[in-house]
């Protein structure tokens, strides 16, 4: 009874110790975690109210590409190019690269690639990240590595555009955009960056890893005979992992880097496949399951039971996050996590007929089912 005679009300939590919560263990039995997240995103992300909406902004044509790179999303409509803000405000304009394809935030630059009708490279245009001024121009395609950036010439192919490298990689100055070091390439290849280093895998396996600065050699192997691609092998933090027949069907192999030294190599279930874009961990998605394997030993960090539902966002180059986005419903709202090192957490919920969406910062920038553009911040939901 409370001092006022009414008869005391007891509240049960459950799975709460009954003293002060403690922290618990980072990832203790983290595949429960994210099926957990999983079945709340499924079964009330729908229904749930909105905590706060979105900030808008103006009309997006369906002629205009976006584009997001670090803190911006650039709006592309020729002859203007359009940066904004995750607060959905004009940081700059500047001209517009015909064909704009792709953009990257290095140093404090902004690189923007354009490709032609039939995804050639038409050159890579190099802006001030704060101003948009144009400060150089280059005919290749330029990749950034961290502050630095090398520029690279694609095998031209119709079928598979983007797929492989040729001639040389040229390490490039950033302030004016000339070549500071040239590493040739005998035959074709294919190129990976990480933070301040270049890893280039020719095609008759032989691998080498450069120094961004001034082109130094920092560690070479011979990988096995693989399929290789600019998604095969890829480099997870410190770390390279190439996928490769073996002889029970296809393997996974890690090597550090940035020496590559062989570290590990383990089976790969049958229907798995390997993904870009995981923060500090390499994720494997299956027929219904998606699960992250630690890059530096091969061991299952988490399971997300259902998780290969979900499709891939666009990748701002950010190397703490992979957006994941799923429609509830065919006519429902768009469900949004990012995953991680510890899985994957939930993210803002976005109405029916959004589209197009981009990290920017700490948001995501979209088309609004209106056709406007709308930043939603990580964690809220809302309408337009």
């Amino acid at each position: 009874m409370t001092r006022d005679g009414r008869p005391e009300t007891a509240v049960i939590e459950l799975d709460r110790p009954p003293a002060r919560p403690q922290p618990r263990p980072p990832r203790r039995r983290p595949w429960r975690t994210a099926a957990t997240l999983a079945g709340c995103l499924l079964l009330g992300a729908a229904a749930a109210p909105p905590r706060s909406g979105p900030v808008t902004g103006p009309p997006l044509p369906a002629r205009v590409a976006l584009l997001g790179a670090g803190g911006l999303l650039l709006v592309a409509d020729p002859p203007a190019l359009t940066a904004y803000g995750r607060d959905g405000r004009v940081r700059w304009r500047g001209p517009a690269p015909v064909g704009a394809w792709s953009a990257a935030a290095t140093g404090d630059l902004i690189l923007v690639t354009g490709r032609d009708s039939a995804r050639q490279v038409t050159g890579t245009w190099a802006y001030a990240v704060d101003t948009g001024e144009v400060r150089w121009y280059r005919p290749d395609r330029v990749r950034p590595a961290g502050d630095g950036a090398v520029a690279v010439t694609e095998v031209r192919s119709v079928a598979d555009p983007g797929q492989r490298i040729q001639g040389a990689v040229r390490g490039v100055d950033l302030a004016t955009g000339v070549d500071r070091w040239s590493v040739p390439v005998p035959s074709t290849a294919v190129l990976a960056t990480t933070p301040g280093r270049v890893v280039v895998v020719h095609d008759d396996g032989l691998a080498r890893v450069h120094d961004v600065r001034d082109g130094a050699r920092l560690g070479e192997t011979r990988l096995p005979p693989a399929g290789y691609a600019p998604d095969n092998p890829l480099v997870v933090g410190t770390h390279l992992v190439l996928r490769h027949p073996a002889p029970a069907g296809a393997a996974l192999s890690g090597y550090d880097l940035p020496a590559l030294t062989p570290r590990w190599r383990r089976l790969l279930p049958a229907g798995e496949t390997p993904s870009a874009g995981c923060a500090a961990v390499l994720c494997l998605s299956g027929v219904r399951d998606r699960r992250a394997l630690d890059p530096a030993t091969g061991k299952q960090v988490w399971r997300w039971p259902g998780g290969a539902d979900w499709r891939a966002g666009a990748d701002d180059g950010d190397p703490s996050r992979q957006v994941l986005l799923r429609p509830a419903r065919s006519d429902g709202p768009t469900l949004v996590v990012t995953i991680g090192r510890d899985g994957p957490r939930a993210g803002p919920v976005l109405p029916p007929g959004t589209r197009d969406c981009h990290p920017v910062a700490d948001a995501l920038a979209c088309r609004g089912p209106h056709g406007r553009l709308a930043v939603w911040p990580w964690g809220s939901a809302g309408r337009t």
